[in-house]
Order: structure tokens, then sequence, then C-alpha cells
């Protein structure tokens, strides 16, 4: 009995000891835990200040879109036939003209003194050829002679014909109407056969020359509606139709010429100018949409950051949000805009710039005072 009593008692230490020192291990497993926890809340990735926007649906009308040159209905580099001294400019530069109205006058006092001497010739052939059938009436005459007066008179007449049409293109006229544009030619100055005057233009309306591909062409036919616009006049669109379609498509290029006319009544749109042509074609479609800066490209497809509810709070004790990484297949494109198929859905709040700082979870603080184009016909803009 006096053995047993000592082996019971060191049992009984022996398991108090184990249970101190298997406390001691957990209490020293949780405190770690705990400071382990502490130091990861300390070091949590700082926010990231982006700006977001919500994916919403939008209208879209299919377009085709081009860039093209002016040109006029009809223009021409006015000048002249015959060379002479310039005696007369009859208009003013960037006048508009009327057809046949005369432009230029040049000096052609000789060429009517010879004209006055052809028709001079010319009325003693007619003189000589009465005073000949009459003669020819009582046969005083051979007939002979008659038809070399005859002849003569119809010479004389060429002449005249002739000296006539070189004095009216000593009168240069306008053979069309339109605009002239600005003349360096001076009353005084000598002008050869060639030598370009004046430009003339008519502008009202004005053709617009562009260039489609080949697989488009099915989507247009003429007399279909068109509008252009052009960066001299900011936002003004300008109606116009499709007035032909080239038979022949390009072999280097695979693309075909359209030829549309423009209304340009107010003569703003000038031949030369450049200008955006947009089509409508096809049926009216409804697209989720985003800015295009919020597609991030990779290897392995396009993703978005979309806007989660975080754990982490602020200064101000506000809960902050987290960003998540998505994949997204993404469609057609206008403007500053990209139609979104699959991957999220409309309401979804989508980090728009500031990505490349980002990865699952980082805390984001968003800031929308600066936000990235969402025009879906942008502009050039020159500063």
């Amino acid at each position: 009995m006096t053995t047993k009593k000592p082996m019971a008692k060191r049992m009984i230490i022996m398991l108090i000891c184990v249970g101190l020192l298997l406390g001691a291990l957990v209490g020293f497993n949780l405190f770690r835990a705990h400071m382990i926890k502490q130091f990861m809340a300390s070091n949590a990735a700082p926010p990231a200040t982006v700006t977001a926007a919500v994916a919403s649906y939008q209208t879209w009308q299919p377009q085709l879109a081009a860039v093209g040159s002016l040109r006029a209905v009809r223009g021409v580099e006015v000048t002249t036939e015959v060379a002479g001294l310039v005696r007369e400019i009859a208009f003013n530069s960037g006048q508009e003209v009327k057809t046949g109205q005369v432009l230029v006058r040049l000096n052609d006092d000789s060429d009517r003194a010879q004209l006055a001497s052809l028709q001079a010739a010319a009325e003693l052939a007619q003189t000589v050829y009465k005073r000949d059938q009459a003669q020819f009436g009582i046969q005083a005459i051979a007939k002979a002679q008659l038809d070399a007066d005859a002849a003569d008179l119809k010479s004389k007449r060429a002449q005249v014909d002739q000296q006539a049409a070189l004095v009216e293109k000593k009168t240069i006229r306008a053979p069309f109407a339109g605009r002239v544009g600005i003349t360096t030619v001076n009353p005084g100055q000598y002008i050869n056969p060639g030598d370009a005057i004046v430009t003339l233009q008519a502008i009202d309306p004005i053709y617009a020359d562009f260039y489609l591909p080949q697989k488009q062409l099915g989507q247009l036919q003429v007399g279909q509606a068109i509008v252009v616009d052009t960066d001299a006049f900011g936002n003004r669109a300008f109606d116009g139709k499709i007035r032909s379609i080239n038979p022949r498509v390009d072999s280097a290029t695979r693309n075909v010429q359209i030829e549309a006319t423009v209304d340009n009544r107010e003569r703003k749109l000038l031949p030369g100018m450049y200008a955006n042509v947009k089509i409508d074609a096809g049926t009216v479609e409804r697209y989720l949409t985003l800015p295009q800066t919020a597609i991030t490209y990779n290897p392995y497809g396009a993703t978005v950051f979309v806007v989660k509810p975080g754990q982490q709070k602020n200064a101000q004790g506000k809960v902050m949000p987290v960003a998540q990484q998505v994949f997204v297949t993404p469609g057609p494109t206008r403007g500053d805009q990209v139609a979104i198929l699959k991957g999220i859905n409309e309401g979804t709040q989508v980090v728009t710039s500031g990505q490349l700082k980002l990865k699952n979870g980082t805390p984001l603080v968003i800031d929308n005072r600066v936000l990235p184009a969402d025009n879906p016909n942008p502009a050039p803009q020159e500063q």
C-alpha cells in the first residue's frame, strides 16, 4: 500500500505537467496565429484609385464608315483658246456667276477691224453675184462665171464667220453657273492659250467620293441615304444620297468606289475637303456597352475588373469595394464604346481606368471626377 501511493502521486504530477505543456503549446499557437493575423492586416495591399462605370444597354444603328473626298459636280480652270492682252476683268474673286456671264475681255481691236474688212469683201461679193445673176439671165455671161461668183461669195462669208469666231473667243465667258475662285490675272497682262485665269466650281450639290470593301457591297444601293461631316464645321452633318456605284472592284485593294451627292445649298462644303461618310445599314440592334478603356487584352482573352463588395474599411470606417477579374467576350465597337456579348450583366460596375495596378481582391477607391472617353461618335480634336 505504501508503495502504491507514491506511484499514484508521481502519475498525477506527470499528467499535470503534460497538461500544462499541451496548454502552453496550444496557447502559443493561438498567440502566433493572432500575431500573424495582425501582421497581415497591417501589411494589406493599399487601396487603388480607379474610375468605374455601370454596364448598360444601348441601341445601335449599324453603320458603314469611310473617309472620302469632296468634289465639285462641275469644276474647271477657266482658260483662253487664243493669246491676247487682258483689257478687262469682269468678275470679283469668290463671286457667284451665271452660265455665259463675261469673265474676261481681251484686246480685240485689230481682230474687229479685220472682221469689218472681211464683211465688206463679203458684201462686195454678194453684189457681184447678184449683178452676174442678172447678166446670166440675158445670156451676157457664161454659167462658169456665175458659179465662180457663187463660190467666191461662200468663201468670203466663211472668212467672216471665222473672224467673228476669233473675235468672240477674245471674250471669255463662264461655261456653267458656279463660284469663281481667286484670280491673279490683271488688266494689261498678256496671256497665252492654256494659261489658267480662274477656277470655276459648281458646288451645289457637291460630290463625295469614297471607297468601301467589296464585302459590304450587299449593303449598298443607289439612292441610299448617307451622312457626311468634316472637322471644318464641328458636329455639323450634311445629308446626301448614293448616286453611283462603280461597276468595277479595284483588284489591288478589293475596294469599290462610291459616288454620292451631298446637299450643299449653304455653300459650306468645298471641293478637295476630306469628309467622314456614314451609311446606315441593317436593322437597329441592342448591345450591352462599356468604354473601350475597360477592356484588357492578354493571350488568354479579354478581361475586365468588376467592382465587388469588400471587407476592409477605410479611414472613415466605410467598407471599401474590391476588384475581381472576369473574362468577357467583346463585340462590335462604335466610337469609344465596345459591345459586351458575354461575361457580365446589365448593372455591373466595371473599372474603366487604372487596371494596370489591380489584382483580385485589391481594395478600390472610385474617383469619377475625370472619366475616360465614352462617346459613340467621337470627333478629332486639335489643341
